[in-house]
Parts: C-alpha cells; sequence; structure tokens
C-alpha cells in the first residue's frame, strides 16, 4: 500500500478596494473587501477622506451663528440639523417655543424627510439599473424642492430655523400650494409603486440581500430606516409631543433586508406627506418666535429623526456667548457597523443595494477634524 504526503493548499483571497471614488457611491468612503471568489469573507470601512472641522468651529463661533453652521453638516438634512441644534439652545436657555412655530418645525422636517428620501429611492434605483425609475422618483422630486423655494427663496436650505421658533411662516395661500402640490407627488409616487411591490427583477435585486437580523440590528446599534426594516419600530419622531398629536406611528419592516430598507423608506414618502397636511390642518394661529437673549450654560442633548436615523447633539454651555463643547452623532456613523455585518457573507455583485440600502451620508459623518484645544 502506497502513502502520499498531502502538501496544505494555502487558499488565496483577493482584496478588492470599494470607494473612495466609484462611479455606484458618489460618498467619499472606502470599503476594503476580502473575497473568497466572488463571497466577501471581510470588510474593512474606511474613513477620513473629508476633515471638515465644523465641531470646532461651533467651539469658535457666536453660538447664534452655528444654526447656519450645523444646517451644513449635511446639505440634504440641512433643516433638522439646524432644528436640532436650535432645540438644544432653548433647552439651555429655558426658551419657549409658540405653538405654531412647533407645527411648522414639523412640516419643514417632512419636507426634508420628503425630498431626501426620494433622491435616496433614485439613487438607488440608478445603482441596481432602473434609469427610468430612477428619472421619473427626481423629476417627482422637483415638486418638493420648487416647494422649499417658494417658502424661502431656497430649493435645498431653507434657513427658516430660529432659536426660539421659526423665521418665516406659512399663509393662507402658501398652505393652499403645499397641500396642491403634495397632493400632486403621492399622486405621481403612487402610480409607482408596482415596481417597488411586485416588479420580479427589483424584488430579486434586494431581497434576501444585506441581512440584519432583529437581535443584530439592536446590538449594532443601528438607526432609522436601517433599524425598522429589521422589524423595530424607534423613530425619535415618537418622542415629539407634537408628532405624537398628529398621530404619528413609525413605519415598520420584518423581513431585515435590503427590500425591507427600501420599503420603509418608500412608505415614509406618503407618511410624511400625511404628516404635513395634518399640521397644516391643525397648526394654530400666533406668533412664531419668543426671542431669549439669555447665554447658555450647562450641558444638554438632544435627538431628533433625520431621514437617516436618530440625530443626537450634545452640547455644553458656560455662560458665555461662546460653548465649550458642541458634539454631534450622527445617524451614517452609527449605522456602518450594521453595513459592515449584513456585507459579510454575500457576493461581490450585492454590494451596491448593500450599501446603498443604509444610505450612507458621508458629509454628516465626517463633520470634525482631530485637533488640540488651545491650552487655556
Amino acid at each position: 500500500m502506497s502513502s502520499h504526503n498531502t502538501a496544505t493548499i494555502q487558499k488565496e483571497y483577493t482584496v478588492f478596494p470599494f470607494g473612495p471614488q466609484h462611479p455606484v457611491l458618489p460618498e467619499p468612503i472606502q470599503l476594503r473587501f476580502t473575497l473568497d471568489e466572488e463571497k466577501i469573507v471581510d470588510v474593512v470601512p474606511q474613513l477620513g477622506y473629508v476633515h471638515r472641522g465644523i465641531e470646532r468651529a461651533a467651539e469658535l463661533n457666536d453660538y447664534k451663528r452655528n444654526i447656519y453652521l450645523c444646517e451644513r453638516v449635511c446639505g440634504i438634512c440641512n433643516y433638522i440639523h439646524g432644528m436640532t441644534y436650535c432645540r438644544v439652545i432653548e433647552d439651555l436657555t429655558d426658551t419657549e417655543v409658540p405653538e405654531r412655530a412647533k407645527y411648522l418645525r414639523i412640516i419643514w422636517q417632512e419636507m426634508g424627510r420628503l425630498q431626501s428620501h426620494l433622491l435616496w429611492l433614485g439613487l438607488f434605483a440608478d445603482a441596481i439599473g432602473f434609469e427610468s425609475l430612477f428619472m421619473q422618483i427626481w423629476r417627482d422630486r422637483e415638486i418638493i424642492l420648487t416647494l422649499n423655494e417658494k417658502t424661502n427663496g431656497h430649493r435645498i436650505h431653507l434657513s427658516t430655523n430660529a432659536i426660539g421658533g421659526a423665521r418665516k411662516d406659512i399663509d393662507a395661500s402658501l398652505a393652499k400650494e403645499y397641500r396642491k402640490d403634495l397632493e400632486l407627488v403621492r399622486e405621481k409616487i403612487k402610480v409607482l409603486e408596482p415596481v417597488f411591490y411586485k416588479d420580479k427583477s427589483f424584488r430579486q435585486l434586494t431581497e434576501g440581500k444585506g441581512i440584519l437580523p432583529k437581535n443584530q440590528a439592536n446590538f449594532m446599534g443601528a438607526v432609522g430606516p436601517t433599524i425598522r426594516g429589521s422589524g423595530i419600530p424607534q423613530d425619535m419622531r415618537t418622542l415629539d409631543p407634537t408628532c405624537k398629536a398628529l398621530d404619528f406611528k413609525p413605519v415598520v419592516y420584518e423581513s431585515c433586508d435590503s427590500y425591507a430598507r427600501t420599503l420603509v423608506r418608500f412608505d415614509e414618502v406618503f407618511q410624511s406627506i400625511e404628516l404635513i397636511n395634518k399640521a397644516l390642518d391643525q397648526m394654530p394661529d400666533g406668533p412664531i418666535l419668543n426671542k431669549n437673549e439669555k447665554f447658555p450654560e450647562g450641558t444638554t442633548i438632544v435627538r431628533t429623526e433625520q431621514p437617516r436615523g436618530e440625530l443626537i447633539y450634545y452640547v455644553e454651555g458656560n455662560g458665555t456667548n461662546k460653548l465649550s463643547r458642541v458634539k454631534i452623532r450622527t445617524p451614517t456613523g452609527a449605522n456602518i457597523p450594521s453595513l459592515v455585518s449584513m456585507l459579510i457573507g454575500h457576493e461581490l455583485p450585492d454590494i451596491p443595494v448593500i450599501v446603498h440600502s443604509i444610505d450612507p451620508c458621508i458629509s454628516c459623518t465626517e463633520r470634525y477634524v482631530q485637533v488640540k484645544k488651545e491650552a487655556s
């Protein structure tokens, strides 16, 4: 009986960099994949391509000027960033916001969510090869941007935030235009519903891709549509008394995949339209701004719901016109660990679908720069 020496075969892996510049992903992040043939066995995210210094700048500014700075943490989510910062300062200065201004904030935050979700739905359609769907959704998004322009002269940056309320109001004639144009958007997006719910190609490309089980989504700290697509009804709008008065309930899907995360955003388009209409109907008359000239003192945290998920602002005030600390936690940073988890085990062609499914925004994530403070 002959014996044979068996040599150990060394398995070879391929390292594949996705980004920071890639035609499918218009965001400056690199995901370095380790592949066993076509299968993903490891993912290493690499941030740090954009250093913006916003948190440090917020400590050097007069605190009132930070409204404009925070609105530029992210262009698409600009209104909610500014609103969250205003709420932090209102807490630190005991500033009461008029009831009408609270409803105006609901309207404008949902307008921001609408245009963000429509932007993402179009980009996602483009990433998976549905070019016509992409163009139709972006065409319909123009109606929302035109409404923004009618409100304050800007298509993206509303700049209607003010500490103590709002800078602009919505009169009866503008409210009428809101209702008419939002109904037009609802009708146009409703026509596209069969693509999202019934199209076999769309479902084949998204169902079962990027599985994030409920317990893992919770453990990884996922937020926004990412965690709601895993069956967890976490939405910071449930903490807002004004949203509660409008009978708000989070949109949740249980299938835990890219398809579920897509449907959460698609359904939230209709939900945002409904919330805006309810807010317009129930908004009371009265002032829109209460001024308070006190300087912020103490520490506080405010949590709001961006289109991508939970946004946290932590601020330390020292009783002067400069803040001691401004810390911002954005949803994409919270969702990256979940993204790494859901990519492993899938194949190379699934990467664009899964990465897009968290709606990454690196502009939000890289809002700081690591610098040493001056010696006091």
